[in-house]
């Protein structure tokens, strides 16, 4: 049989498949196939088989490749599926039923006519090659749109986060409620990777709205991790007491300074932020601390090791509630060493730090302590510059 027969032939058998009859039953076979695909209008089933169906017909006798009508007809199916909620297996399961449909149709049809076998296997490859291109395409466009709705979602979503931690008005997004209380939580991560692995943890006890906000990673969440969720020796993390979202921004205020004074104190891992409140306030006053210094170390040389090795000390013991045995561990030293140190630091200074058998008993013992503290600090980040390579600990 010449070429001009066979394809006389197979322009038939196409025209047979294009039928009314063979339409509604290659619509009845992908829905039956896939319940999600039957969940969905009849007519939006229709209308996709009876644009594929189409186009294969017309790529048959056009070089056997989609025309720009089919693959645009692919392209609608899978974006149209995936902003349906139809995942890519599920509306391939209601292609592929379709598909087989026709092709036995085809078959079936062409044995009654008498069409000789090898029509018909020239004509069931050349649709499955068409049928391979459109799925392809389908699948691409399916995935595209599944991203661009993720992303445009997640961008929803931080515009929010980003207005509710700014004081804007915003309502909060799903799953946020306007009527319950989140911790805000504050971050310096700006890498995505790791921001992503951070949110993970954040997410996993309730509900939480996540995203980088002024660069960084913040989130409100319903129920703070675990320790153990986070990674060791993970970025610090500072959160906020719970409070409805409309409260949230002064907060997100106050974790971000606390957030920079635990930054500049070494610290890591999750914090509250009031564990931080004296820490943010003392870093907030940078030239009243310098004033404390001057007044309580005045004598105290930074150049000198020993003396800041008396100011380690010092803060250590003030750290541990003023008790001789703990700053020890602390700084790996005997106890006798602490209080030789602390004895030799009141005689180069002239002032009892606070907790001694000498300091007085009277209503300022927590305002002085809480100067020595801060004096402490503020000489000892003064030196630091100088500190380096001494050895000390």
């Amino acid at each position: 049989m010449d070429k001009a027969e066979a394809d006389r032939l197979l322009r038939m058998l196409a025209d047979r498949t294009r039928s009314p009859e063979v339409l509604e039953a290659t619509v009845r076979a992908a829905r039956r196939r896939s319940p999600l695909v039957a969940a969905l209008p009849e007519e939006e089933t229709r209308r996709h088989v009876r644009a594929l169906i189409d186009g294969v017909g017309a790529a048959l006798f056009d070089g056997g490749e989609p025309g720009e009508e089919a693959l645009a007809a692919a392209e609608r199916l899978g974006s149209d599926r995936a902003r349906q909620g139809v995942p890519v297996a599920a509306f391939l399961d209601g292609f592929q039923a379709g598909r087989s449909h026709v092709l036995r149709t085809m078959v079936d049809t062409g044995r009654a006519l008498g069409v000789p076998p090898e029509v018909l296997l020239d004509g069931v490859t050349r649709i499955d090659e068409i049928t391979t291109v459109l799925v392809h395409r389908m699948v691409h466009a399916h995935r595209v749109t599944e991203l661009e709705m993720a992303r445009t979602a997640r961008e929803r979503r931080v515009q929010a986060l980003r207005q509710l931690l700014h004081g804007e008005p915003a309502v909060p997004p799903p799953p946020l409620e306007q009527g319950a209380a989140y911790h805000c939580v504050v971050s310096d991560v700006s890498d995505p990777a790791v921001a992503q692995r951070l949110e993970a943890a954040l997410t996993a006890r309730g509900p939480a709205l996540c995203g980088l906000v002024d660069g960084r990673l913040a989130a409100l969440v319903a129920r703070l991790p675990h320790a153990a969720d986070l990674p060791p020796d993970g970025p610090l993390l500072v959160a906020a007491p719970p409070a409805r979202p409309s409260r949230v921004s002064e907060l997100y205020e106050l974790g971000r300074r606390a957030l920079r004074a635990g930054r500049a104190a070494g610290l890591t891992g999750l914090r509250a932020l009031t564990d931080l409140a004296l820490l943010t306030a003392t870093e907030a006053e940078p030239r009243l601390g310098s004033l404390l210094a001057d007044r309580l170390l005045g004598p105290l040389d930074p150049a000198d090791p020993f003396h800041r090795e008396l100011a380690r000390t010092a803060l250590a013991y003030l750290d541990h509630g003023a008790r001789i045995e703990p700053a020890a561990e602390a700084l790996h030293v005997h106890g006798n060493t602490v209080k030789y140190r602390l004895r030799r630091l009141h005689e180069l200074t002239g002032r009892t730090p606070p907790g001694s058998a000498a300091d007085p008993a009277d209503g300022a013992a927590v305002e002085r302590t809480a100067q020595w503290w801060w004096a402490l600090r503020a000489w000892l980040s003064a030196a630091r510059p100088r500190d380096a390579g001494d050895g000390m600990t």
